[in-house]
């Protein structure tokens, strides 16, 4: 079993080859890695690269943290707040260096003393608060097991309170940041009845900075990645935060209809929010549907704006009167002329395709719409350009094959455009996607092999009491 050492061994050995043999930090640190690693000791825990007071031997963050805990239990006055601000400088520069620094950093008490400092220091001026507030945010990046209820506390106070731009933008940064790959913190943040009310209440704020980081938020809360949790409540949160939220932040769409930048962070808010039935029908009576459509038109040449507009287009085309006007108010020939000039680009290609095959799903008359655009050629088209995409292959084929497969007279159509051989093709490169590509041929009425999943025993006989 390895040897190993605690971060302060390796620093008390620092420090004395700085102050006892004169060292430059850099011939400090150097020595003291070749003395351990002569010991056999090893050194994947430590930090070496901590930042050195170079005359005393000790980490700055060591040194700011210490700092700070002098002053922990008093009232920050303006005389004070030059030196805690300097002192918390240099905590943010050393969290930028890595996880480790983050981690040693809360260790080290700062991340305590700043949820501190701010609950009860209300008079504090907005430069020194936000200072306090990044250094949060520098804290818990990717090391969100620090938040607690009492952070969370803070946050919704100063978020009440606060009229500054900056600091409404990092105390979002800051919940967001607390919901990455944290279950458990996403449920705390909901549970606190002030949180639905305090975002609502952000919505009706002019910045479109505050809105964009608003809309990131609400999308945070309702992410479903942290893999120690068996089940989390994504679904629940969504469900709660667009029956409060969702009509007041589709009609958001016409506020800010002429910045790209928060146009398409609203859509996706939207289309993650969009997770019932009922929900596809609020979005198209608050507008959202006819907006949609207008800035397909207005940005296209955005490719961005085009993929989040597919996006929200797939959502609400699940609802299946929501479904039907999608086509009818003329998405058809919208969706044929982005995909038609936008073909090249993969990620815009793959959600170009599903929200095809989505509107084409069990619905003869969209697809009739759909194909009286020439768009089979531009599916057959994409497909053959992203030849070594697996999921444009996959998405292609379920487009093709939700056209066709009660629609028969467009077979002919797509198999003269080149589908079979492309089809083909995709079934020799991506053999994970086999059933999806054989489903589009099969429906296309071309030759395919297809596998019996069970087949009877000859020898099985069933007794016929």
């Amino acid at each position: 079993m390895a040897k190993v050492i605690t971060q302060e061994t390796f620093d008390e050995v620092m420090k004395e080859n700085i102050v006892e043999f004169s060292m430059s930090v850099e011939e400090a640190r150097e020595e003291t890695i070749k003395q351990f690693e002569a010991q056999g000791i090893h050194l994947g825990n430590i930090i070496k690269d901590l930042k050195l007071n170079p005359e005393t031997g000790v980490p700055v963050l060591n040194e700011s943290c210490e700092q700070l805990k002098l002053i922990a239990d008093q009232t920050i006055n303006e005389n004070e707040a030059e030196k805690v601000s300097h002192q918390l400088g240099v905590i943010i520069e050393e969290c930028k260096q890595s996880v480790p620094h983050r981690v040693l950093a809360a260790k080290l008490g700062a991340y305590e003393f700043v949820v501190k400092a701010l609950h009860s220091n209300k008079a504090l001026n907005d430069e020194v608060r936000l200072k306090f507030i990044a250094t949060a945010n520098a804290i818990v990046n990717k090391q969100p097991d620090v938040f607690d209820i009492t952070s969370l506390s803070v946050i919704l106070e100063l978020l009440k309170g606060a009229k500054d731009q900056q600091i409404i933008c990092e105390l979002l940064k800051w919940l967001q940041k607390a919901c990455l790959l944290h279950e458990m913190n996403r449920q705390t943040i909901m549970q606190e009845t002030l949180t639905v009310t305090t975002l609502k209440a952000l919505l009706s704020r002019i910045e479109p900075e505050i809105i964009r980081n608003a809309c990131m938020l609400l999308r945070f809360l309702i992410l479903d990645d942290d893999i120690r949790v068996e089940f989390g409540k994504a679904h629940e949160h969504a469900r709660l935060l667009a029956g409060e939220m969702l009509t007041e932040i589709t009609q958001l769409l016409t506020t800010f209809k002429s910045d790209q930048d928060t146009v398409c962070e609203l859509i996706l808010t939207i289309a993650s929010l969009t997770v019932r039935n009922e929900f596809c029908q609020t979005v198209e009576e608050a507008g959202g549907l006819k907006f949609l459509l207008d800035a397909m038109v207005e940005f296209d040449d955005s490719v961005k704006v085009l993929r989040e507009a597919c996006k929200l287009l797939k959502a609400l085309a699940g609802n299946d009167t929501v479904k039907k006007q999608i086509i009818e108010c003329g998405a058809a020939p919208l969706l044929e002329s982005a995909l038609n000039r936008h073909k090249s680009n993969e990620t815009f290609a793959r959600h170009a395709l599903v929200c095809l095959s989505t509107l084409a799903l069990r619905d003869p008359g969209n697809s009739k719409a759909l194909f009286e655009t020439g768009i089979a050629e531009t599916i057959v088209q994409t497909m053959k350009i992203h030849p070594t995409s697996k999921v444009v292959q996959r998405n292609g084929a379920w487009a093709i094959r939700n056209m066709v497969s009660r629609s028969r007279e467009q077979c002919d159509t797509f198999i003269v455009h080149g589908a079979e051989d492309v089809l083909n093709k995709a079934l020799i490169d991506h053999p994970s996607i086999a059933n999806d590509i054989k489903s589009a041929l099969r429906d296309l009425g071309c030759k395919v092999q297809l596998n019996e999943e069970w087949k009877q025993s000859e020898k099985l006989q069933i007794a016929n009491d």
